[in-house]
């Protein structure tokens, strides 16, 4: 396609967009690697530029279990949950906040963008509830663990995102809450990206990881749904299809489209400018959740 021909497809999108809120999730993979990062910053910076407010909600879960692991602290994983005790907690708060947030706000300003780091602890952004213990099935056994400073979103409390945003800023959330005793807890940054969406009003809620969406076949790249409603996701998820890490993607996907977000997108951030291509184009490059 010529170029003239790109630009004139993506104006009734930029067109729609603009003006709008924008609520962008980028997985821990996609943090690590220089380059997925550096172009996902890029296109942020672009959206901004046009006249879309677009708020980053970031993970970092390799990165913080590469540091627990150079500071010989023992990750502790079980049933793919992180258990978090006081020493983790503090290494997660320092990279979550410390090293990822100020990096990527660090990223924003190099490509002529104005970024702030926030967390859950910055106005009362979001507070949360430390998760109770968790049965889990552990070598055939089941057992019941306690999950640690974990935390489940109790509130949100959008107006300092609303007052950052305004001012032309692109507010960086690291999923740390606070909870009503003043500690800190961990979050799924997925949840928390599907409920800031929810309670910002936005009109979009991207999540970006490394692969290319929902597929029926994780091996087979043509087996990707391009869209479904969330009654459907429902049904994929019964059904197995969805599974894994996939499953907080979908499931804050699900709750922000029956929340009053218009749209939902699971998007492989290591495809570069996919960001752009799905908000810009007519086909899309990933999986779209939608009322229908």
């Amino acid at each position: 396609m010529k170029r003239e021909n790109i630009l004139v497809e993506a104006l009734p999108y930029i067109r729609k967009l603009h003006g709008s809120k924008v609520v962008v999730k980028c997985g821990g993979h996609a943090i690590v690697n220089e380059e997925t990062m550096e172009n996902i910053i890029k296109d942020i910076v672009l959206l901004r530029y046009i006249g879309i407010e677009v708020i980053l909600v970031h993970g970092g879960g390799p990165e913080i279990s590469r540091v627990m692991n150079e500071l010989g602290i023992k990750p502790k994983i079980v049933d793919g949950l992180r258990i978090t005790d006081e020493k983790t907690m503090e290494v997660v708060r320092m990279v979550l906040i410390g090293n990822v947030g100020t990096e990527l706000v660090s990223k924003i300003g190099s490509y002529g963008g104005k970024g702030i780091g926030l967390s859950g602890k910055d106005g009362r952004l979001f507070t949360a509830i430390k998760k109770g213990k968790k049965k889990v099935i552990v070598e055939g056994v089941e057992k019941e663990i306690d999950l640690g400073y974990v935390g489940e979103i109790d509130s949100v409390d959008p107006e300092m995102i609303e007052v950052v945003s305004s001012k032309g800023y692109i507010p960086v959330i690291s999923p740390i809450a606070v909870d009503d005793e003043g500690r800190s807890l961990n979050v799924n940054a997925d949840t928390v990206a599907g409920e800031i969406a929810i309670n910002i009003g936005a009109k979009k809620l991207i999540m970006m990881t490394n692969v290319d969406g929902v597929m029926e076949d994780p091996d087979d790249e043509d087996s990707i749904f391009s869209k479904m409603t969330p009654e459907y996701a429902e049904n994929l998820k019964d059904e197995g299809v969805v599974e894994g890490g996939m499953i907080p993607k979908v499931d804050s996907c699900m709750k922000a489209v029956r929340n009053d977000v218009e749209k939902a997108h699971i998007l492989n951030g290591e495809r570069p400018h996919s960001l752009l291509l799905e908000l810009f184009t007519d086909e899309g490059v990933g999986t779209m959740i939608h009322k229908g």
